[in-house]
């Protein structure tokens, strides 16, 4: 009678379904998961010590890198940090481009994930129709401030710019045929057999857990939370607008896919608000040419980016320079979740997990 032995191997750094430059050591027995460690620091660049070296207007290019597959949420999440520690008001309707700029790039997010997360499991028809509505948003990012991945499209203060002649109108181009394509999507995957063999109860989470190792976004709402940054710590102008939380009741691969595809719905629903109350003014409140917040002052903002809370944390010491800036990732704190979300599962599995709390490294490792 054969027994198996334990075996440890490497999955990554180098490796197309680990959504970045990621190592995970995988103890296993057979094809059977006994323990995964994930091993970060590969794409580290000392964002937080560069942000401490430069004025706080030359920070906003760098968050840009951190999350690069949602580089505005990052941008948002620094400037409204900036903002509460000067005590700036930012006026209401650069708020309210804020928010279309932000749920548009959900949607874009959303979109990425889901082209690969079908890909790694196997699923190559969807990235092909994800990509087509992606691409799309980047146009319109590109419309917008003139790059595609990394934007930079925000000022402490409030935007740099009106959306430009015709801009809108596109937009709600895309707006109009997207509850089509995203039927599309679900028709593909979402009662698809190999697909519900591969997701569901692969990656079970309880809400108790989930807290517990500080998961967020969609990972933690996937496991029954009702916890969003938009609804229980309102910023910009979100309060006035009528949207839903998707939350799951499984905690599963399948539940935490359910709810993204839900999410674009929603942000679709909150952009064509946002559009339609657009209110006149000015886009950017009066701040002083050389930022210098009180010796001592300190702020704490929080955003919810696509993959969940993203938070930055600012303390001044009286100069043109933050003295601290630090960035707490969702990306970080999900991927924390991993070894639980892994164990007693096929090395197959590991893949779909890592596409299920949808990982940047560049948010990770920052």
């Amino acid at each position: 009678m054969y027994q198996t032995s334990e075996l440890e191997i490497n999955m990554g750094p180098q490796h197309p379904a680990t959504h970045g430059v990621l190592r995970l050591v995988l103890r296993l027995d057979g094809e059977t998961i006994v323990e995964v460690k994930p091993v970060i620091g590969y794409l580290h660049r000392g964002v937080e010590k560069l942000s401490e070296n430069r004025g706080y207007r030359s920070v906003t290019p760098l968050t840009d890198r951190l999350d690069y597959c949602a580089a505005f949420a990052e941008n948002h999440s620094y400037v409204g940090a900036v903002e509460k520690l000067l005590g700036v008001e930012v006026p209401p309707r650069a708020q309210a481009m804020r928010v279309v700029l932000a749920e548009l790039q959900r949607i874009a997010s959303h979109l990425i994930w889901l082209a690969t997360h079908g890909l790694d499991i196997g699923a190559m028809t969807i990235f092909l129709y994800a990509f087509r509505e992606r691409e799309k948003c980047l146009d319109l990012f590109e419309g917008y401030c003139g790059a595609r991945l990394t934007y930079n499209a925000l000022r402490i203060g409030g935007v740099p710019q009106e959306f430009p002649d015709g801009w809108t109108e596109a937009l709600r181009r895309f707006l109009d045929e997207l509850p089509t394509r995203i039927a599309q999507y679900e028709t593909l995957l979402t009662g698809n057999r190999i697909w519900r063999l591969r997701t569901e109860g692969v990656g079970v989470i309880d809400a108790r857990t989930a807290l517990g190792l500080g998961l967020t976004g969609p990972t933690l709402r996937g496991s029954g939370v009702d916890y969003d940054v938009r609804k229980y710590a309102p910023y910009e102008n979100y309060r006035d607008y009528a949207f839903d939380i998707p939350v799951g009741s499984k905690g599963d691969t399948y539940d935490r896919y359910l709810i993204r595809m839900e999410e674009m719905r929603q942000s679709r629903r909150i952009i064509l608000q946002a559009l339609e109350a657009l209110p006149d003014g000015p886009i950017l409140a009066k701040v002083a040419g050389r930022i210098r917040p009180p010796k001592g002052a300190e702020a704490y903002f929080m955003t919810e980016s696509p993959r969940g809370e993203m938070s930055v944390y600012l303390v001044s010491d009286g100069t043109d320079k933050p003295y601290r800036v630090r960035f707490r990732s969702p990306c970080f704190n999900n991927l924390q979740g991993l070894p639980t979300l892994s164990k007693g599962h096929m090395v197959a599995d590991v893949v779909a997990l890592i596409g299920s709390i949808d990982i940047v490294l560049g948010c990770v490792d920052r």
